[in-house]
């Protein structure tokens, strides 16, 4: 049950338009964690279900129960093994997906209504359908303090089900399943703390409420190490816990207040001087200032993510299956398990509930216009994802054991658990594989061919029109990492030379970056002139200078017709070119800047010159014999 990701700054992307985003490199390595973390935790239930029902299950047993203590001087904490394991690696996993909430929230999916819309319409029709499915299934009394078990969805095991059982391609499918759980994952954090806490006690909770507003002060103050804040989030765990409160809230309160914010351009830059210092001379001095230029470009949540979404994903998650999963099934229990309305209420509520809570919602949502389903993604595949949410599994085995101390019912709902996730994941097979059959839906994923193919009549292209590799580049002139502003366009003319053609098309993100169309149309008019590149280079060179007047003197500098330049400006047929370059991006895939496709494929990743030099020759294929300049043993090009 847990996301990332999230989309990397250094790309910039439309707030409010149409476009959807290109997947960025965190998100990617996200998705890859989850998926290889998934196969890791079945590994933990199968282990913990053998151990379990095996001669040994006394051992089982008996080392969950170990009493484990921390003393502080005269203070001290303890607890058995098993509550560590749910309210202290617990608390880290729900830490890691607050950071993940905060990253939305703020520069990420989450930051635009019409996006979010529909995945929140989808994740509550998620949680209420389900708990009342449950609630009309399972008897009265303590079995229908339950009902919070249905409401969870196990994002790596979710994940992974989708990678074995879904569409070959389902990236903006996986996109929008994530963006559903984070609100699944906010919600059921809260009835944790609502539902399933203990008595609170008033002091600690002062406490707990003070310390939420340090990490707000530290972030007013500028503090970018990441130890104040880890500092203050331990405070805050040990003042949850002492207040009686589940120990997850305090992990995504702690994740919620650790600020996330773009890459600047100018901390970037400063990182880059230290480290081409570094190189210059390496020194430890210098050196140490290169690693804590780097730290400080980029912001404490992501670094803090990038060094804890491993050890949740293949430690923390994997050991509370661990000490969770096993279900001694020998004398009987199976047998009872299989009749008791408790199994069968968390079988319903997850395998059915789901599919027509978040399928129902999101479709009808979508369908009278809250929102709209993500771009390449079908109904049908919206209920096929909606069907694999019913893997609940970490967050359902949390709430089975806070919610009953009968030892018998939360046997019960953990077989209801397993068993629903195993059917959950046929279910969403079922529904793709109709999907492909009958509607022939094979993918849920943006485009990812270039529509407009290049047109050298057409086209901004600079060098040869038969070059064998060809680079296209979407960008606008405000875009602070695109080719031109970074230095890779360079960098990969210096390294391939006549090898390579580089095609410049306009997407301009008027949104975030409000000169940029206008740019747009100037270099358009510098190009009916024969002055294209010029033009482009002076406006990426003077990003902060776009105003009439500015490029109007540009257009003087490199001897255009003014009077004719300022006409063509405002011509539709001007704007008609503009706008002819954003609608191949959208039909290509494209809608953030600079997204780049190579051989007419739409590249993901990073988009630095050595990564962009290797897929360029991966394009080329096997046999091309390339006269691109060769490279230093430091890897990097040689210009020529």
């Amino acid at each position: 049950m847990r996301w990332r990701k999230k989309r990397d700054d250094s790309q910039t992307r439309v707030k409010r338009q149409a476009l959807l985003a290109q997947l960025s490199g965190p998100v990617r390595q996200f998705l890859a964690t989850e998926v290889g973390s998934a196969g890791l935790l079945l590994a933990a239930v199968v282990v913990a279900m053998a151990w379990a029902n095996s001669p040994w299950s006394e051992h089982y047993e008996s080392l969950w129960a170990t009493e484990v203590s921390l003393t502080f001087g005269g203070a001290g904490l303890s607890m058995d093994l098993g509550h560590w394991v749910s309210d202290g690696l617990m608390a880290l996993f729900f830490f890691v997906i607050g950071m993940e909430v905060r990253y939305e929230l703020s520069v990420g999916e989450l930051t635009s209504r019409r996006r979010v819309a529909i995945p929140i319409v989808g994740a509550v029709g998620g949680m209420v359908v389900p708990a009342l499915l449950y609630l009309l299934v399972a008897p009265g009394g303590e079995a229908a303090n339950g009902w919070g078990i249905v409401i969870g969805t196990d994002t790596a095991f979710m994940l992974g089900a989708l990678a074995v059982v879904g569409p070959r391609f389902a990236t903006q499918l996986r996109v929008f399943l994530l963006a559903l759980t984070v609100i699944d994952d906010i919600v059921a954090v809260t009835v944790i703390g609502a539902v399933y806490s203990g008595d609170v006690h008033l002091g600690p909770l002062a406490v707990m409420l003070g310390l939420c507003a340090v990490p707000v002060l530290l972030n007013r103050l500028d503090v970018w190490r990441s130890a104040p804040y880890v500092l203050v989030v331990v405070a805050l765990w040990v003042a949850t816990v002492e207040a009686g409160l589940h120990a997850s809230i305090a992990g995504m309160l702690g994740g919620l207040l650790i600020p996330a914010h773009p890459r600047a351009r100018e901390a970037v830059e400063r990182a880059a001087r230290h480290f081409r210092a570094f190189r210059q001379s390496p020194m430890a001095d210098l050196g140490m200032s290169a690693r804590l230029g780097l730290q400080r470009a980029v912001s404490v949540n992501e670094r803090l993510q990038t060094v804890l979404h491993p050890w949740t994903s293949y430690v923390v998650v994997p050991v509370f299956a661990l000490a969770n999963a096993g279900v001694d099934l020998r004398g009987g229990v199976l047998g009872d398990a299989l009749t008791s309305p408790v199994t069968w209420a968390v079988i319903v509520g997850l395998v059915v509930g789901k599919p027509i809570g978040v399928g129902l919602s999101a479709v009808l949502g979508a369908r009278f216009g809250l929102g709209s389903l993500p771009r390449g993604v079908s109904a049908e595949q919206v209920f096929g994802g909606a069907a694999l949410s019913g893997i609940g599994f970490t967050v359902s085995l949390l709430i089975a054991r806070l919610a009953f101390s009968d030892q018998a019912l939360r046997d019960e709902a953990i077989v209801g658990v397993l068993l629903g996730a195993l059917l959950a994941t046929v279910l969403g097979w079922v529904v793709f594989r109709a999907a492909m059959v009958l509607r022939g839906q094979t993918e849920a994923d943006l485009p990812r061919i270039l529509d407009r193919p290049v047109d050298p009549e057409y086209d901004h292209v600079k060098g040869p029109r038969d070059a064998p590799l060809t680079l296209v580049e979407y960008a606008d002139f405000e875009c602070p990492f695109c080719a031109r502003s970074t230095g890779v366009a360079a960098e990969l003319r210096a390294r391939f030379g006549d090898d390579l053609r580089y095609v410049f098309r306009h997407l301009p993100l008027p949104d975030v970056h409000p000169h940029a169309e206008f740019a747009s149309r100037a270099a358009v008019a510098a190009g009916a002139q024969g002055r294209f590149w010029e033009m482009h280079d002076l406006l990426f060179e003077h990003q902060g200078e776009l105003e009439y007047e500015d490029v109007a003197g540009y257009a003087a500098d490199i001897g255009l017709d003014i009077e004719k330049f300022l006409r063509d400006i405002d011509e539709e047929s001007t704007a008609a070119r503009v706008r002819a370059d954003v609608a191949s991006a959208e039909a290509s895939g494209a809608s953030g800047t600079p997204t780049f496709f190579i051989g007419g494929r739409r590249h993901t990743g990073a988009y630095d010159a050595e990564t962009l030099a290797r897929e360029l020759r991966l394009s080329a294929g096997p046999g091309a014999k390339l006269s691109a300049a060769p490279e230093d043993q430091a890897g990097g090009p040689t210009a020529g």
